[in-house]
């Protein structure tokens, strides 16, 4: 028989690698009658394992970034995959376009830094468990900026021809124009002049930057 008594609120798994990290989240929420620490892991592994064995038992894992074993973009993306009813807060002391864009990417509820305040933790803390999302104030400048780079870059490649996405895969392949100009059969001018086009479209300087671009944008 189960003599566990079912908690009114919203049961937390924390993983993180640094007790102290852990024992000062605990300490925060111990006056928070609507959150509790049900359980806590010391790596990404051992997270998933405690979910695994009892998939209803949490509502919400509250995980580092940067952990042994499995990091914990990689535990979100599992935990997502598995048991999609867990809500996942990532910590991190990373603001960086690359680790928020992963996280993202592993359909993390929210993404907050490790410097937040209390006030800002617990007001994430509610958003998620009531269905929402929360991404630090921090970090909402690093996404916008980001998509509205990635925003450009679509229209600068939407403004690239048909010819040109050509050349410009000829050229990833480090083809001459003269090579290119033949593998066509059009003339040197020609696809000199399209160089010319795609290098002011692309909004690039040289050819090294034209091959970084094609590569970025999945041209090859």
């Amino acid at each position: 028989m189960n003599t566990e008594q079912t908690f009114p609120g919203i049961d937390i798994l924390l993983a993180d690698d640094h007790q102290l990290v852990i024992d000062g989240i605990k300490s925060m929420l111990s006056s928070e009658p609507h959150f509790r620490i049900a359980a806590e892991a010391n790596d990404g592994q051992q997270a998933l394992d405690l979910i695994h064995c009892n998939p209803t038992r949490f509502q919400l894992l509250i995980t580092d970034v940067s952990m042994p074993l499995l990091s914990g973009v990689e535990l979100c993306k599992m935990v997502k995959q598995q048991h999609p009813h867990v809500k996942v807060l990532i910590l991190s002391m990373y603001n960086s376009v690359s680790v928020v864009k992963e996280a993202i990417g592993a359909e993390a509820d929210g993404y907050i830094l490790k410097n937040t305040g209390k006030g800002e933790f617990l007001t994430a803390l509610h958003r998620i468990s009531d269905g929402g999302t929360y991404f630090t104030q921090d970090i909402l400048p690093i996404i916008y900026n980001q998509y509205q780079k990635e925003r450009r870059q679509d229209q600068q490649l939407a403004a690239l021809s048909a010819r040109e996405r050509e050349i410009l895969s000829l050229i990833v392949k480090e083809l001459t124009s003269e090579e290119i100009a033949q593998r066509l059969f059009i003339s040197k001018k020609t696809v000199d002049n399209h160089r010319a086009n795609i290098l002011e479209k692309t909004a690039c300087r040289s050819t090294i930057g034209l091959v970084k671009y094609a590569i970025k944008n999945g041209i090859e």
